[in-house]
This record gives C-alpha cells, sequence and structure tokens, in this order.
C-alpha cells in the first residue's frame, strides 16, 4: 500500500495539482478581465448562457465516467469498448446540444442570450468527447496529459484576457473564440491525449445502434442519476438566481462560485488519483480499503478547514482588489457560500469510497432525497426572503444532510467510527461558530493565522501522512 501510494498519489497528483492550480489561475485571470471589462448587464447575459451550458454538459455525459473507468480497467482497455463509447458520448452530445437551445428558449426572452446559446451550446459537443479521453487518462493513471492540454487551452484564454485590456469586443465575438479555442483543446486531446487509442478515421466509420445506447444507459442508470444530479447541486441556484432575483445577484453568485470552484480544484484532482486506487484497494481486501481511507480523509478535512479559513479572514480585501469596487459587497456572500469547502472534500471522497464498494444505488438516492431537499429549501426560502443568502444556505445544508447520510452508511459498513463523525461535526461547527458568533474577542484576520498553525503543528508531530510519504 505504501508503495503505491508513493508511486501513483504523489507523482500522479503532484503535477495535476500545480499544473490545475496554474490552470485556475489563468483561467481567473480571464474570468476577472471580463468582470472588470464589461458592464454588470454584458456580463450577467454572458454567466446566464454559460451558466445553461455548464448545467446541461453536466447532464451530457450522463455521469458515466466512474463505469467507464471501472469497465475499461475490468475489460484491459478494449479497443471496441473505448470507440464505442466515444461515438456514444458524441450522439448524446448532440442531442444535448439542441436541449441548451430549447432550455434556452423556454426560460429567456431575451434575443441576446437566446444568440449566445446557439454558440456557446455547441461545446456542450466537443466537451463530451473530451470527458471520454480525460477519463481514459484516469483508468491509466497518466492524467498528465489532460493537464498539459487544459493548461495550454488556460494558458490562450489568458491571452485573450490581456487582448481585452487593449480592446473590448462584443461578448458575441468573445464566445466565438472561446469556441474555436474549444475545438482546437478537443483536436489535441484526440491527437496526443489518447495516447494513440483513437484513430480520427476509425472514429467517424465507427458504428452504434441505439439499442446498444439504450442498454448501456438502462444498465447503468444509477450512474447516470448520479452524474446528472452532481450538477444540480453547482448551477441549479444560479438558474433560479437569475429568474427570481437581480443581475447584481446573479454577479455575486457567479463570482462566489468560481473562487469556490478553485478551492475544489485540490480535491477533485487527488479524488482522480484516488478512485482508481480504491478500487484496487478494495480488490485486496477489506483492511486495505480502509487504510486508504483513513489515510486520505484527515488531509482532506484539513484542507476544507483552511480554505473556509482563508476566505471568511480576507475575503474582504482579495475580491474588492481582484474584481473591483462594484463587487464591495460580493464578499459576504463569498463567505456563506465557502462553507461547503468544510464538508465537500470528505463529502467526496466518501461518494468515490461508496462507489468502490458498489453502492452507487444507494448513493443514488442519497443523492435524490439532497437534491430534492434542496430545491425546496431553495424556493421556500425565496417566497419569504429574497436574498442569495437562502440559495447559498440552502446548498450547504443540503450537503450537510448527505455527507452526514453517508456517515451512517459507513458505520454500518464499519469503515469509519462514531467517534470518528463526531469529532469532524464538532470542528466544522466550531469553526463556523467562531467566524461567525465570536468575531469580538478576536480579529477575523488572525484566526487563519492561529488555525493554520494548529493544523501544522498536528500534522507535524501525529503524521497522519506518513503511509504516504514513506
Amino acid at each position: 500500500m505504501k508503495a503505491i501510494l508513493k508511486t501513483k498519489l504523489f507523482k500522479n497528483s503532484s503535477f495535476g495539482i500545480i499544473s490545475s492550480v496554474t490552470q485556475n489561475l489563468f483561467i481567473s485571470i480571464f474570468f476577472v478581465v471580463i468582470a472588470r471589462a464589461y458592464s454588470k448587464d454584458d456580463f450577467a447575459n454572458y454567466i446566464i448562457v454559460n451558466t445553461i451550458y455548464s448545467f446541461l454538459v453536466g447532464f451530457s455525459s450522463l455521469g458515466l465516467g466512474h463505469w467507464f473507468i471501472r469497465e475499461l480497467l475490468n475489460r484491459n482497455f478494449e479497443e471496441d469498448f473505448l470507440y464505442k463509447f466515444f461515438k456514444m458520448q458524441f450522439i448524446i452530445g448532440c442531442l444535448f446540444y439542441f436541449v441548451s437551445i430549447l432550455m434556452t428558449i423556454l426560460l429567456y426572452k431575451d434575443p441576446m442570450i437566446r444568440s449566445f446559446s446557439v454558440l456557446m451550446s455547441i461545446n456542450i459537443i466537443f466537451d463530451n468527447l473530451i470527458y471520454v479521453i480525460k477519463n481514459l487518462n484516469i483508468a491509466e493513471q497518466n492524467q498528465k496529459k489532460t493537464f498539459i492540454l487544459t493548461l495550454v487551452e488556460s494558458v490562450i484564454k489568458c491571452i485573450l484576457a490581456v487582448f481585452l485590456f487593449f480592446y473590448l469586443i462584443p461578448v458575441y465575438y468573445l464566445i466565438s473564440i472561446l469556441l474555436l479555442v474549444r475545438f482546437i483543446t478537443l483536436n489535441l486531446f484526440i491527437k496526443y491525449g489518447s495516447s494513440d487509442k483513437l484513430n480520427l478515421n476509425q472514429i467517424i466509420y465507427y458504428k452504434i445502434k441505439f439499442l446498444e445506447i439504450r442498454n448501456i444507459i438502462s444498465a447503468n442508470w444509477s450512474f447516470v442519476i448520479m452524474g446528472t444530479l452532481s450538477v444540480i447541486y453547482w448551477r441549479l441556484g444560479n438558474i433560479i438566481v437569475s429568474k427570481v432575483l437581480t443581475k447584481n445577484d446573479i454577479a455575486n453568485y457567479e463570482v462566489s462560485f468560481k473562487l469556490l470552484s478553485i478551492a475544489f480544484v485540490l480535491p477533485t484532482i487527488l479524488s482522480t488519483s484516488i478512485y482508481p486506487m480504491l478500487i484496487k484497494a478494495f480488490n485486496n481486501g477489506f483492511d486495505a480499503l480502509k487504510s486508504l481511507f483513513t489515510t486520505i480523509y484527515l488531509p482532506y478535512s484539513a484542507y476544507g478547514i483552511l480554505a473556509y479559513s482563508f476566505v471568511c479572514s480576507y475575503s474582504d480585501i482579495f475580491i474588492p482588489l481582484l474584481f473591483g469596487d462594484k463587487f464591495g459587497n460580493t464578499a459576504l456572500y463569498c463567505r456563506e457560500m465557502f462553507m461547503i469547502i468544510l464538508i465537500f472534500p470528505t463529502f467526496l471522497l466518501q461518494a468515490e469510497l461508496m462507489i468502490t464498494m458498489k453502492l452507487e444505488k444507494l448513493d443514488m438516492v442519497c443523492n435524490v432525497i439532497s437534491i430534492a431537499a434542496n430545491l425546496i429549501l431553495i424556493l421556500t426560502g425565496l417566497h419569504f426572503y429574497k436574498s442569495l443568502s437562502v440559495v447559498n444556505y440552502s446548498i450547504f445544508i443540503s450537503i450537510f444532510v448527505f455527507h452526514v447520510v453517508q456517515d451512517v452508511i459507513l458505520i454500518r459498513k464499519k469503515i469509519v467510527s462514531i467517534s470518528h463523525v463526531l469529532l469532524f461535526y464538532f470542528t466544522v461547527i466550531s469553526i463556523i461558530f467562531i467566524y461567525n458568533f465570536n468575531q469580538l474577542f478576536i480579529d477575523k484576520k488572525l484566526i487563519f493565522i492561529f488555525i493554520f498553525i494548529i493544523i501544522s503543528v498536528f500534522f507535524y508531530f501525529k503524521n497522519p501522512m506518513k503511509n504516504i510519504v514513506k
């Protein structure tokens, strides 16, 4: 186990983390530039269209990535299976392209938003095809190729942002250029990112019957529901905000979500390396699986605490500095949204563990219940109180409940103990209490420093990652 962790987790993930941080830095520069350069109305229109596209692209892959990785490993990277899944994703991507346009027409009467959608939604097809190759690289534990190509794309976007400083182009032209960049990225993925396992001519002429697609989806419907529902947590709120609240709220929500997305990078990248390792540990027995899970859990928890603490301590400073004075009140909503990061890393890890243990149907039921609770909380809250805070707290509560259900399942499976779970929630609630109800006793700018020191000392002496680094 130690040898695997050393050779696979760090060597594979370290490059991914560094490149993803760099990639998000470049993309964030691009995001900051368009937020500052365009008016709030133009920025909000761009965000609305991007939200619909982002919302549907999460559905369009049908959440089959985990199933694809598991099957690919079990089939020893069978070529026919790879081409079948690739062509299937292309067909489904085309279908969701038209769904995106129809959804925009039904939700918005603004002709500008509709015209933007026709163009931007083409990205759904491109993203579905890139999705296949990304999961292929995860199965091979060779994400380095994925990180390099996505980094190249982010650099191009950063260069575009520099251009916008000197010459502001209409939003429609901006979307057209971004679409061209995505098309180039797709071709790079096919040519260089697939380890020569995909051939363009074979892709074009490969045939798959509708019956085969239906059988794959029906046999893996729990993965489909889980994958499609997971995106709702992050995009349903924005769509509701765009219909119920103001364009100022849309901008505030998107800036907060963008910062949260950056915070998601580290646990998400680690999870792409950990998931294949969880599968192998599961095949090696219960003790190996439990050992790997408990080894990773502590650093995941510590990261969530540090990320939340940093934003609560310094968001009043860096948000206006990055996005301008017009986003001066965004820090409040950002702090609310960042409560999610306290539980997201361990929530993600536990979801990966449940899928590894072939409990995806149970995880799917939890997803359905949680998203229903989220929707009810948002709609009920906005009926009485028209505030962005309602959306932020509703998302946090629904994920918190989901996390609790995961813990109950893992306690029953003897993966974790009750004391382990109670200690985690005591820590999370204490951190929230310190920042929201104890600010009279200590300057919040100093709280992050104290928390950072405490966690650093703990890791130095207890060294919970010794099984990884040894």
